[in-house]
């Protein structure tokens, strides 16, 4: 019977034992599993991200490759608006130049424009000049803006409102018109000034442009003007004195005997009100040039 008892409870220690062990390698493969799955849920992870990354670096590849095409044409089309522009300001300074040169007879106003021009220079001494030699109104820019401005002042405004009258009347209403706009050779130095004006040739054009802008206010048709800046390479006074940079600093409104929008005026010239896009008159006359050096105290 001790013998049984014995053999026994040798059995049940084996048993114990053997159970033991099968428990700690069923936990040991247990988190052997756990760690092979989070190193796997790991490297899901990581190839997701670079698959995702990769995505972006071709979708980034894509729209730079979409990008040099849309800015090969935009450069294009701005170099062909450079060419336009170029063109159109050549245009401009030669039938400038050639409005500086004709004389007399050439200009050839007729009779009641002159003496209405001649009328309203007397009237209006220290705001206009009026050369009927060359068919040019002269507006003197220290009255006609504010120091380093192209804000016409209320005095200005008033002149040129009967200035157009003047252009408007019949016999002068087949007339085209030239805005250039001239500073002396004082560069632009003032801060505020130079937000809106960086310099001379910005100036003139902006000034020319209000100028511009003023007539078509009242009834001018803005198909008859042209506008143009020249900043200090127009001179008609040296800049040496006091003086002659006052003389400089004007906006000439050139009246070029012209019929070749004579058509065109005649069917619109009846109408009434400011252009239909002032966007467009800016955009068809402003001329913005390099840097060259810049009026008074600008």
């Amino acid at each position: 019977m001790a013998r049984k008892l014995q053999w026994f409870g040798l059995a049940a220690l084996a048993i114990a034992i053997t159970g033991c062990t099968s428990s700690d390698k069923y936990q040991a493969v247990k988190l052997e599993n756990e760690s092979l799955r989070t190193q796997l849920s790991d490297s899901e992870s990581k190839a997701n991200a670079a698959r995702a990354q990769a995505e972006a670096y071709q979708r980034q590849l894509a729209a730079l490759s979409d990008g040099n095409g849309s800015q090969t044409a935009l450069n294009a089309n701005l170099i062909q608006q450079l060419s336009a522009k170029d063109a159109q300001l050549a245009e401009l300074t030669a039938r400038y130049e050639q409005a500086l040169n004709r004389q007399g007879s050439a200009v050839a106003l007729p009779a009641e424009v002159t003496n209405a021009l001649n009328t309203f220079a007397q009237q209006n001494p220290d705001l206009v000049d009026f050369d009927q030699a060359r068919g040019i109104v002269k507006f003197k820019t220290d009255f006609t803006f504010a120091t380093g401005s192209n804000v016409v002042t209320e005095k200005a405004k008033t002149a040129i409102q009967r200035f157009a009258q003047i252009l408007n009347s019949e016999a002068a209403k087949g007339y085209e018109l030239m805005v250039a706009g001239h500073t002396d050779n004082t560069p632009v130095v003032n801060p505020q000034t130079k937000t809106k004006h960086p310099d001379n040739w910005y100036l003139s054009s902006h000034r020319a442009i209000a100028v511009g802008e003023e007539l078509s206010k009242h009834s001018i048709n803005p198909q008859r003007i042209a506008v143009v800046g020249y900043a200090d390479q127009r001179p008609i006074a040296a800049n040496t004195t006091t003086e002659g940079k006052a003389q400089n600093r004007r906006v000439e409104v050139l009246i070029l005997p012209s019929t070749v929008r004579a058509s065109t005026v005649a069917k619109t010239s009846g109408k009434t009100g400011t252009p239909s896009s002032k966007k467009d008159f800016n955009k068809d006359t402003t001329v913005a040039q390099p840097d060259r050096g810049s009026p008074l105290n600008k």
